[in-house]
């Protein structure tokens, strides 16, 4: 292990369990919140999931803790700029001074927008991210004082606890990020009763964007005794719960034990940053195609370990373990074969695609994916060929199939 300057930074309260989210008011109350905004999206109001979430305020006593003043809930998908500044614009009219996330990957991020924007003084978000990365650290970085509580409904993205928020901006059709270490929830709640409900294929897909997370984490150049512990049991908890959360929506068990692997896998994955190839590319198809983010990570995910095997190869028995493959005696090379060929299985296994064909993208399309790729802020650690990057892409987009 690495004996360089490291940083690892656990500044969110985490509760879990059934219910948790009736802790939400007197956790606002510690914060010293008077008037929370409940940030969400369109399909988790129709699911009644903001519902169960805004009416715990109204179950608290009148006049004895932070008040809900109002609910957005225009948030789409990849956390667009577009929704950021109309998010801000509407929690200074209704006099918002705390904010309530609710929601998957796009309503978190979005939500770390809307509070970094709201400190600055800023408009438009995308001032703050002119070159597609803002990166600000202790001490230039400091503690962003609007109480701020999310509740994941989807176990992936782990951004409730992140320092990173990706933004896509329309204008140049990218997918910028912030990185900070005071732009995550001052709180996480995690409450398995709230995902019961996700459909299996989202299930699936966002459980593989917590698995790139922890398997790119543990790949890193960069990581190290920390990230490695919650990358390899992130690892674990997904290999085991993911195919019974699929199959059982209902297993809040299973959902639990997801959401919990999808907060570690990002910790160690935002800790461990650097080499960071499937999410180079995923970030590129995501922001030409629209592809959902966790979708992409999980069509590159064993395509990029094939061809970049020398990422890989160093820590291919721990991997391996953490996976459950047995490799006793196998050559490095042999056991990375057997971890590829088992992230397969999983992704057949819970009902993904090995490639992008439903999107329907074309030869022309492709050629647009090498530029943006090598143009995406997560190309700076481990910049790609494009004849590699050109390659992966044929591999992902069969082209004349239909």
């Amino acid at each position: 292990m690495k004996t360089s300057l490291s940083q690892f930074m656990l500044r969110t309260g985490i509760y879990s369990g059934s219910n948790s989210r009736a802790m939400v008011p007197n956790l606002f109350a510690g914060l010293g919140a008077k008037r929370v905004v409940l940030l969400s999206d369109r399909g988790l109001e129709a699911a009644g999931v903001v519902q169960k979430v805004a009416e715990i305020f109204h179950l608290t006593g009148h006049g004895s803790g932070p008040k809900l003043v109002g609910q957005f809930l225009d948030i789409s998908q990849d956390a667009e700029s577009r929704c950021i500044n109309d998010a801000v614009r509407y929690v200074k009219e209704v006099g918002g001074d705390a904010l309530l996330a609710v929601g998957g990957g796009s309503v978190l991020d979005t939500v770390k927008g809307v509070k970094y924007a709201l400190h600055k003084g800023l408009a438009d978000i995308k001032d703050a991210i002119p070159g597609g990365l803002l990166y600000e650290q202790f001490p230039k970085a400091n503690f962003i004082p609007i109480p701020h509580i999310a509740i994941p409904t989807t176990a992936g993205t782990g951004s409730e606890v992140s320092p990173i928020a990706v933004i896509f901006n329309e204008d140049i059709q990218m997918k910028t990020n912030i990185i900070n270490p005071f732009i995550n929830a001052d709180m996480a709640i995690l409450d398995p009763d709230l995902t019961v409900g996700l459909p299996p294929y989202i299930t699936a897909f966002t459980g593989f964007d917590a698995l790139t997370h922890a398997i790119e984490a543990l790949a890193s150049p960069t990581a190290t005794a920390l990230t490695d512990a919650y990358a390899l049991h992130a690892i674990r908890l997904i290999e085991k719960n993911l195919p019974v959360a699929v199959a059982e929506g209902t297993n809040v068990a299973a959902r639990m034990d997801l959401l919990q692997a999808s907060l570690m896998g990002i910790t160690a994955f935002s800790f461990a940053l650097n080499a960071i190839p499937v999410h180079n590319l995923a970030h590129a198809y995501g922001a030409l195609f629209r592809i959902p983010h966790g979708l992409a990570n999980a069509v590159f995910l064993p395509v990029v370990m094939e061809m970049v095997p020398a990422l890989y190869l160093p820590k291919v028995t721990e991997l391996a373990s953490a996976l459950d493959v047995e490799v006793k005696g196998d050559t490095a090379e042999a056991a990375l074969a057997k971890v590829v060929e088992k992230i397969r299985l999983l992704q057949h296994k819970v009902g993904l695609p090995a490639d992008f064909q439903q999107y329907n993208i074309t030869e022309e399309n492709l050629a647009q994916t090498v530029p943006a790729v090598m143009k995406d802020p997560a190309a700076l650690s481990f910049p790609m060929p494009k004849e590699l990057i050109a390659a992966i892409g044929q591999r992902v987009v069969p082209l004349g199939v239909k």
